[in-house]
């Protein structure tokens, strides 16, 4: 078992390392914005309840931690390593695949749990294939970054796993501040300089589905996101932030 106060030590220094290329985390783990949580292995069903009630009290109180920089960080206990599999000609899911099957299970689980209370943010919508998909917990929407030990690309490769919850109304002030801008081009040259590209699902909200960016795998053209919404867009409902 990983003691939350070992999981947060390993978080900010991975934040804090030359590897790691998102200068918005950075400049939160200077100002003391990041929540962070560790939690039991992901996916697992017992995670789910403790896991959504964190984020969403997350979601209430952001505005009190920091109306710009503040990110919610859940790590997760490491799942037992599975036995060797038999010689099958089926061919055997990478460390990529499996973190990206047990990420979007989490997510369609605290979905399940949270649209008995709460309605999908008006400001992103539930179908992972819109441009303008975004994921919500308690009303608030979020686009979330996925880090495991076996990820490709070194900002997201990370002892446990882990996902960050970043606020898409965040996002929105700082593109009317004009920061955001200045911040994405910085994570960009960082990448670069950092990798030698810069992850080939990047993309602006409203161009493509960020669901595709979420896991951190180089998802090919035709992949498709397993998440299913139990709700429509709730823009015309007045759904909350």
């Amino acid at each position: 078992m990983i003691e939350e106060a070992r999981a947060g030590e390993l978080i900010r220094e991975k934040i804090a390392g030359e590897d790691f290329s998102c200068v918005a985390a950075k400049t939160a783990l200077r100002r003391e914005t990041i929540v962070h949580r560790h939690f039991g292995p992901l996916a697992a069903a017992a995670t789910t309840a403790a896991l959504h009630s964190e984020l969403a009290g997350f979601a209430r109180n952001k505005d009190d931690i920091d109306p710009l920089l503040a990110s919610f960080v859940a790590s997760f206990e490491p799942a037992a390593a599975p036995p060797p599999a038999a010689e099958s000609d089926e061919q055997v899911p990478t460390v990529e695949e499996e973190f990206e099957r047990l990420l979007w299970e989490q997510l369609q689980a605290l979905h399940e749990l949270d649209i008995a209370s709460s309605a999908w943010s008006a400001l992103v919508d539930p179908d992972p294939e819109s441009p303008r998909f975004g994921f919500s917990v308690a009303g608030h929407p979020f686009f979330v970054v996925g880090l495991h030990p076996g990820s490709s690309r070194l900002t997201r490769r990370f002892p446990l796993p882990t996902l960050v919850f970043n606020s898409h109304v965040q996002f929105e002030q700082l593109k009317e501040r004009g920061t955001y801008q200045r911040i994405q081009r910085e994570v960009r040259i960082r990448e670069v300089a950092l990798q030698g590209s810069i992850n080939p699902n990047l993309s602006d909200f409203g161009e493509v589905s960020e669901a595709r960016q979420y896991s951190g795998l180089a998802a090919p053209a035709d992949w498709r996101c397993p998440f299913q919404p139990r709700v429509r867009h709730m823009a015309e409902k007045g759904g909350t932030r």
